[in-house]
């Protein structure tokens, strides 16, 4: 242990194995007489724990420790944080969510459990291979450093990971068995080809995702104008278990195991919709082939108030159109780059449509006009029909749209709230519930809107201009990726035989070289003109074939990679059966709220599919990968602006030498202080590393969870690390007073012995007891209370402070408390402290167990169970609070009153007890209490009203 003196250099005090070996331990309760000669020694020494040091000690020895082997019989605990990618640098926001994880499978660990906390990474992508562009080197390179540098970072957090199951998505001896999956996913008619179209950027040759393509249909890196080309791409037939996908979240919505939030979000996202599809007759002025519009909506009942339809880009309507008009084709092209709920729209000239309903002889007149169609890019390709009719009166999105197109036309409401139509006046704002029909609605006035919407399909359905249908808004995951830092699509494509898997013994295939590409910084897809690599022989006839250039989306290897970290090394197959039915599914998953949808979403997808495939065989009931999700709020970072400007401040524009006034340097001005997402803009952001140099891991992992619950944001401030630093030197302290002490009776049988005799002992022995029960009152209220908050995780930072509250109760009584009872309760309070501050933890068992190897290994060191003797333990006394005319006059300490008294009883003994009290007889001297109206006594009596 490394002891840093303030004030006298050159002081040594003995290492703490000497220390130990000149002080005696007593028996149970006995006096320390030399413990107490050191604890005064060290209490003014002005000593200070070397936390970073700490670190360094017990991250060698752990490293040293072999792995001892968890009983058969133990619980399986699997606790995953989500995967980083390799950028090469860690934020507070990595901290966060490892230490939370970290945290829980430490506290797993103690209480006897088979815990599995693998780490991984998620290496394969496109900021890798944009990083090897600009710098001209191989993404494999710059990968591969980078994990080394993160590796070297997840080191000094004292994490526990299981470092044996390292994988990295881009390791071929990984992406094999993504190749196996897609290859079984195709075996079963789960993987296909078919064109799909795409933001193509011909200088760069790639496809772009659509926020890539700025507001002029321009390409954000090459400023290339983009085209949209249709190519042929692989995609993984999800839709086929969307059924499943939606109906078993209901099972994870039990006890809150996911967040309500996320279950939303992938609900949204699978978006089943039940309602019609409608057909719009049109009136064109000029030859089209299509003579109607078909349109889905799940809102049959507002169909009198359509006023406009609105067209996705890539309606064959608007293709036809578009060759024959430049115009339109100009405002194709510029929309890649609008955002998705752009209330831009171009009329169709020439084309109006016909409401359905219009056929009908007591439809409204207004209902009967033609509507306008425009073509909008609110309106996606791939849902529904790619078509929508616009009811502005009835939905926000046609609201806003029609008011930007026909700011001076009425919108008309066919739904109010009830029959007198008061929502009609309501001209600013739609209504969007279902309601009563109104007199827009002809003859349907007055009836309840869901009734009249099913009428009306089944009216619309007999003249063959309306179907009853079920639409998703889930689509098929297209998985191709014209790149080249992937995993390569196990396909070879043959004149003859079409594409044909490649044969298994042949997986995995591989990357190849292509140092000249990157050395060149040459963009696109080097694999598409690598003719050595990509010229082979089919499988089945041996003739002359391509390989497939495409490589898989990231989202493929992150959607089953925690199922390889229970089988890691399996050449073979991905996983075992018994692995599986072991260790699967996750027990925790942790990770940010930004990957509810697409990455869960595939992963519970392929985690199905995989259960019942071939490689696990069959398994009943549910599977879901992941039984509990923890999403952890963001880290912000404290950001100055400067008050004149708005500017963000470098820290070397700030003056924070008052830290509740910051100034700003150049003109001394108060600074604006505000916390932000961390960013390099905003000069705001801390490199935990040096945090962890500074303070030790321990007392940045206890401060990260302090400051805020586990949900919400956090934001960072570490000057307050400080109180993590003096609670540890205060537990610290508390172990070198405990340290020769003895326990050699158990508490339990102690209490229960004092207890016996209660009603004997004299005031002085009273007072022990109430001492000695307070402390082991609190212990036990702890380890109830930390064990829910471990358990729950969200409540992490409750967990430190009810620690903190712990040590200073066992403070304040230690001079009176048994110092077997003592000891029990200082290694209570460091087994419960050992999942937040391990390093930390090991150094105070090190003193209090020296010939232990680790308070993680040890039968003794496993986190402590209340014992039951809460009953034992009430206060004999409690503090009640006395009133006058109900203001508060005081408050005293009088004894607990005794049980089976009745009402009249407790209030005369109460009233005594408080007059007993030399506050009692202080403020009420000179007062006649029994002249009092009434005496209300409450809460036990905890408090008292004297009604004079």
């Amino acid at each position: 242990m490394t002891v840093i003196y303030g004030r006298s250099i050159g002081r040594a005090l003995p290492r703490l194995g000497a220390l130990r070996s000149v002080l005696s331990c007593s028996r149970f309760g006995d006096d320390i007489r030399y413990l107490s000669i050191t604890a005064h020694r060290y209490a003014n020494s002005d000593a200070k724990l070397d936390l970073p040091a700490l670190d360094q000690k017990w991250r060698q020895r752990w490293a040293a420790l072999k792995s001892t082997k968890t009983s058969d019989g133990a619980e399986k605990k699997y606790v995953l944080p989500m995967f980083p990618y390799p950028s090469g640098y860690l934020h507070l926001g990595h901290l966060r969510v490892y230490t939370i994880a970290d945290v829980v499978a430490r506290f797993h660990s103690l209480r006897g459990h088979d815990v599995l906390l693998p780490m991984g990474w998620d290496a394969f992508g496109l900021p890798a291979e944009n990083a090897a562009i600009e710098r001209g080197i191989d993404p494999a390179t710059w990968t591969k450093s980078n994990i080394a540098k993160m590796k070297e970072q997840l080191d000094v957090m004292n994490g526990s990971w299981d470092w044996s199951r390292e994988l990295a998505t881009c390791d071929p001896s990984f992406y094999k068995h993504t190749q196996k999956i897609f290859l079984l996913l195709r075996e079963q008619g789960l993987a296909y080809q078919d064109e799909a179209e795409v933001n193509y950027d011909p200088v760069d040759k790639t496809v772009l995702a659509n926020e890539q393509v700025d507001a002029n249909g321009c390409s954000w890196r090459s400023g290339a104008k983009v085209e949209k080309r249709k190519l042929k791409q692989w995609f993984l037939r999800i839709s086929q278990f969307r059924d499943s996908l939606l109906q078993e979240l209901e099972i994870l919505s039990k006890d809150n195991n996911w967040p309500e939030r996320v279950l939303t979000m992938q609900k949204n996202w699978l978006g089943k919709s039940t309602g019609a599809t409608i057909k719009f007759p049109l009136m064109a002025f000029e030859h089209i082939t299509h003579s109607a519009i078909e349109v889905f909506t799940s809102r049959p009942d507002t169909l009198f108030g359509v006023q406009y339809l609105a067209l996705a880009s890539t309606h064959p309507v608007v293709a036809q159109l578009a060759a024959k008009d430049p115009e339109l084709q100009a405002f194709l092209d510029i929309l890649p780059g609008l955002p998705p709920d752009s209330k831009v729209g171009y009329l169709l000239p020439h084309i109006r449509a016909v409401n359905p309903l219009a056929y009908h002889d007591e439809t409204p007149e207004a209902t009967k006009r033609s509507i306008p169609i425009y073509v909008a890019p609110y309106v996606l390709g791939d849902y529904g029909e790619g078509a929508v009719m616009g009811v502005p009166a009835h939905d926000v999105r046609d609201h806003s749209f029609w008011k930007t197109h026909h700011k001076d036309e009425p919108v008309r409401f066919v739904l109010a709230a009830s029959e007198d139509e008061s929502t009609t006046a309501m001209q600013n704002e739609p209504f969007i519930d279902h309601g009563v029909m109104t007199a827009h609605s002809g003859l349907f006035k007055g009836r309840s809107s869901q009734e009249a919407g099913e009428m009306l399909v089944r009216i619309l359905e007999e003249a063959e201009l309306a179907k009853p249908v079920e639409k998703w808004r889930l689509r098929d995951w297209l998985v191709s990726r014209q790149r080249y830092w992937g995993t390569p699509i196990p396909i070879i494509h043959c004149g003859s035989c079409g594409a044909v898997p490649v044969p298994e013994e042949e997986l995995p295939v591989e990357l190849p070289e292509v140092d000249e590409h990157w050395a060149g910084k040459k963009t696109g897809n080097p694999l598409e003109t690598l003719e050595e690599w990509v010229n082979t022989s089919c499988p089945q006839c041996h003739g002359p074939a391509r390989r497939d250039t495409d490589t898989m989306d990231t989202f493929v290897d992150s959607s089953w990679y925690f199922a390889r970290f229970i089988d890691p090394h399996n050449d073979e197959v991905p996983f075992s059966r018994e692995k599986a039915r072991k260790m699967l599914p996750v027990d925790l998953y942790i990770g940010g709220i930004e990957h509810a949808i697409l990455h869960l979403l595939y992963s519970r997808f392929i985690y199905k599919f995989l259960m019942g495939s071939t490689l696990v065989g069959e398994t009943e009931g549910v599977q879901e990968p992941f039984k509990r999700l923890i999403t952890q709020g963001m880290v912000h970072g404290k950001t100055y602006t400067d008050p004149a400007t708005g500017k963000f401040l470098k820290p070397d524009e700030v003056d924070v030498t008052d830290p509740a006034r910051p100034r700003v340097v150049r003109t001394g001005e108060v600074a604006g202080v505000s916390y932000e997402k961390m960013s390099k803009s905003k000069y705001n952001g801390v490199d935990p590393t040096d945090v962890i140099n500074l303070h030790g891991a321990d007392a940045t992992r206890a401060h990260m969870l302090f400051q805020a619950p586990v949900s919400e944001v956090l934001d960072w401030d570490g000057d307050k690390i400080v109180g993590v630093t003096r609670w540890l030197g205060r537990v610290w302290e508390l172990v070198q007073r405990v340290s020769t002490v003895s326990s050699s009776a158990s508490v339990r049988e102690f209490f229960e012995q004092e207890a016996a005799r209660l009603g004997t002992m004299k005031e002085k022995e009273l007072q022990q007891w109430d001492k000695a029960a307070r402390v082991w009152r609190e212990v036990q209220k702890t380890v109830e209370s930390v064990t829910g908050s471990y358990e729950k995780v969200y409540a992490l930072n409750t967990v430190v402070s009810d620690l903190m509250i712990l040590t200073n109760v066992i403070v304040e009584e230690e001079k009176g408390v048994p110092d077997g009872v003592k000891r029990e309760a200082v290694e209570g309070l460091v087994r419960m402290m050992a999942p937040i501050t391990p390093a930390f933890a090991e150094e105070c068992w090190a003193v209090l167990h020296p010939g232990e190897t680790s308070i993680f290994k040890s039968e003794k060191g496993r986190f402590p169970v209340t014992d039951g003797t809460v009953d034992l333990l009430q206060p004999r006394k409690q503090v009640c609070a006395v009133q006058v005319n109900g203001r508060l006059k005081f408050a005293a300490e009088i004894a607990v009153p005794p049980e089976g008294l009745g009402e009249e009883q407790r209030r005369e003994w109460v009233v005594g007890e408080v007059l007993k009290t030399e506050e009692g007889r202080k403020k009420f001297e000179g007062v006649d209490v029994g002249k009092a109206k009434k005496v209300v006594v409450v809460k036990g009596g905890k408090l008292v009203n004297f009604v004079m």
